[in-house]
């Protein structure tokens, strides 16, 4: 298989797991515990039905709208991810250039290969930052203060994270960061050269914000899920959040939201949008999926802050459904992260490429011309 010859995100993976070792692959496409609520996160949408109009003039649709004061092409981008530049050397700059391309907004990760100075100089679209609200609060306040003098324009605050997820596939291919070689990863590694190689020549891998304050993923091989249980701050609370938002000053989101109590904290706050979000089904397993959880949370807060559904997206139609619940905006991660595998900033553009198709082929099928026409009349649930 080609990139040419991914028309799906299905496609897009499969051509990742021909090009990646078994650890780096299984570290994108794996969960917690036994992966149900990986698997439910894109099942959810399944049990849902769009019924359409007809003859309502779609020659043209504007897929556009506006999250947490970004005005964006489309209503999909690109969530924050760790270690990009272990999938493509490329890494981060490739998924953010491709943002740019199509307009839309691109998020950067605390445990990001590509430094906030880079992204803020030569990327220009919406740009957010992730935070990991680590033990060590200088690194914390350094990383806000990087991203005030990078002019990002949103700070998203993961809050799922008080512990690392049960990652078993993790354990069972040895992955860490950085890297470190088992007997049974080295065969991967070898029956994979071209990836090796890049690896190898490329750039030294490394976490940028991280690499002056800790030796833990830098030179430290840890697992992700070792990392948040050991690295982050355990104590954090709504009071912290509070201090963090107040001293960003600026787009303020919160990653990680599943309940509607949550959701009211949230806007009690000031936040400007929160994704509802199980971080992609690796952390607590047997959580309910974004989508399933939506229309209470958008019932519960949708008039006062901007709603986002992240994880699971495999599809446009996933998108209008959840636009059609009352999100603002999709966001995910494995969706763009197999085309980053599979191809670099061309794979990247083509699966956004793909999305955007989809959307607009979508709301001319459902005979709408604005993402805001679709509503829960356009739905049918079984």
């Amino acid at each position: 298989m080609r990139l040419m010859h991914c028309y799906n995100t299905h496609q897009f993976r499969k051509l990742a797991k021909k090009r990646l070792p078994g650890p780096i692959f299984h570290y994108i496409d794996g969960g917690a515990d036994d992966e149900i609520t990986l698997q439910r996160n894109t099942i959810a949408f399944d049990r849902c039905d769009l019924v359409p109009n007809t003859l309502t003039g779609v020659d043209s649709v504007d897929m556009s709208t506006v999250v947490a004061g970004q005005k964006l092409n489309l209503p999909l981008f690109l969530s924050p991810t760790a270690l990009q530049r272990l999938f493509h050397f490329e890494g981060e700059m490739a998924v953010a250039k491709a943002a740019e391309k199509f307009g839309t907004l691109f998020g950067l990760s605390s445990l990001g290969t590509t430094s906030i100075e880079a992204i803020g100089t030569l990327v220009n679209t919406p740009k957010m930052f992730q935070l990991y609200v680590h033990k060590d609060q200088g690194l914390t306040r350094h990383m806000i203060d990087q991203c005030k003098a990078a002019d990002i324009d949103v700070l998203v605050l993961t809050v799922d994270v008080a512990v690392g997820g049960n990652r078993e596939r993790d354990i069972e291919t040895g992955f860490t960061s950085p890297l470190r070689l088992t007997p049974k990863s080295f065969l991967s590694f070898v029956r994979h050269p071209k990836w090796t190689f890049n690896y190898l020549t490329k750039a030294p891998f490394e976490l940028p914000q991280l690499k002056d304050y800790l030796d833990e993923g830098n030179k430290v091989a840890l697992t992700i899920s070792d990392y948040f249980t050991h690295m982050l701050d355990q104590t954090m609370d709504w009071q912290s959040a509070e201090t963090i938002a107040n001293y960003w000053d600026k787009p303020f989101v919160i990653k990680g939201i599943m309940s509607c109590e949550d959701a009211k904290r949230a806007v009690k706050l000031g936040a400007s949008a929160i994704m509802v979000s199980n971080h992609g089904g690796r952390q607590l397993d047997g959580s309910r999926s974004p989508f399933d959880q939506l229309a209470e949370i958008v019932d519960a807060v949708g008039d006062d802050i901007d709603v986002i559904c992240d994880g699971g997206i495999r599809r446009g139609t996933h998108v209008l459904k959840a636009l059609s619940i009352g999100a603002k905006a999709c966001s995910g991660g494995r969706w763009y992260l197999y085309a980053l595998a599979a191809g670099g900033q061309a794979g990247v553009e083509r699966a956004i490429q793909n999305m955007q198709d989809e959307i607009e082929r979508g709301m001319k099928l459902m005979g709408v011309k604005s993402i805001n026409e679709l509503n829960r009349g356009n739905l049918r649930f079984r």
